[in-house]
């Protein structure tokens, strides 16, 4: 596939945006030229899923002169930084992004103070993230496409495909790589609940290219693993750590967990700027509360009785252990993970 779908990309000196949160009933796309702009979108995750995030950020920081035009640029691009990095903690790669930005901003800084000049170096950096994680999910598809046979149904959780990245995906990018290679490759994507990604989205995106899908409950997965009905189960990553434990949406521990119970192999795919590795294990890994209020509703109707509250982490970690691969654009990581990661990180795409 050489032209993937794209949620997002710069049109002019603008960052068109699809808002996941209406989807699958509407396709609205945003027009967003600021980074507090941005910064909401993330936040209120009309763009979600890591890699995604972290292209949405690095437009915002590339965005951030045109903010507080009477205070000196680096006092500008430091304000949206602190905004854009203040939106979802758990996702590493709005932190890489970020820092990569600051690096070329200090880097073109020194070169010239003209604004202008500036925004358009930055805009041009913002661009290269975006390419750059384009091509690490197409390599995260070939490398993966490997692994699966279409003997049996592949199960996801969450949305791990264009949609949470700049385009192709990873989890999904697995899948339609292994599409792109001829095998019949059909899916079961968990719900997701409470944001239900996997139904919205995920169906969404896998019927779009004519790849057959259907949706299961989080519930179900369980049966349909002790049935022999999934050959593996693949996921995406907000966060990976230096020893292989994965942060990811919630429920992907318990998924995690039925699938070596099973004897099925549960791969995660992530391109390398999801590993952090500067946290040593899951344990050290942010996880982000979001409002009770998002279980406690569905489709705008309340399903809870009114003084009862919910708690809502939205990811969870799943220990190295249960991982039987990662998947990266560098190739396929087996554990122990400290060791393949690093030598992963040393090679070239």
């Amino acid at each position: 596939m050489t032209d993937p779908f794209r949620p997002l990309y710069r049109e002019g000196s603008s960052l068109r945006l699809l808002d996941q949160r209406l989807l699958p009933a509407n396709e609205v796309w945003l027009t967003l030229t600021k980074a507090p702009e941005i910064a909401i979108a993330i936040r209120d995750m009309a763009v979600r899923g890591a890699p995604a995030i972290g292209v949405a950020a690095a437009y915002g920081a590339a965005f951030s002169l045109r903010s507080g035009e009477s205070t000196p640029p680096t006092e500008r691009f430091a304000t949206a930084r602190r905004l854009l990095a203040g939106t979802r903690p758990t996702a590493v790669n709005l932190f890489a992004a970020l820092d990569r930005m600051e690096k070329a901003f200090a880097r073109i800084l020194s070169v010239t103070a003209d604004p202008g000049a500036i925004e358009r170096a930055l805009i041009a950096e913002a661009d290269a993230v975006a390419s750059e994680d384009i091509a690490s999910c197409l390599a995260i598809g070939r490398h993966g496409a490997q692994l699966l046979s279409g003997e049996r149904a592949v199960l996801t959780h969450c949305n791990a495909g264009a949609l949470a990245t700049a385009g192709y995906g990873t989890a999904l990018g697995v899948i339609r790589g292994a599409v792109e290679a001829g095998k019949p490759i059909r899916v079961l994507a968990d719900e997701t609940r409470p944001y239900l990604q996997g139904a919205r989205l995920t169906a969404w995106e896998l019927a779009r290219d004519g790849i057959p899908v259907e949706i299961i409950t989080d519930s179900m997965a369980g049966h349909f693993l002790s049935r022999g009905a999934v050959e593996a189960v693949v996921v995406g990553a907000d966060r990976i750590a230096a020893n292989g434990d994965v942060a990811n949406k919630i429920g992907t521990y318990s998924l995690a967990v039925l699938a070596r119970e099973n004897g099925v192999p549960f791969y995660v795919a992530a391109p390398m700027t999801t590993v952090d590795f500067a946290c040593p294990d899951g344990a050290k890994i942010p996880i982000e509360e979001r409002p009770g209020a998002e279980v406690l509703s569905f489709a705008g109707q309340a399903i809870g009785p009114a003084g009862v509250p919910a708690r809502y982490a939205a990811f969870d970690v799943t220990p190295a252990r249960y991982v039987t691969a990662i998947v990266t654009e560098r190739g396929i990581c087996r554990s122990p993970y400290e060791r393949s990661l690093r030598d992963a990180a040393g090679r070239s795409a």
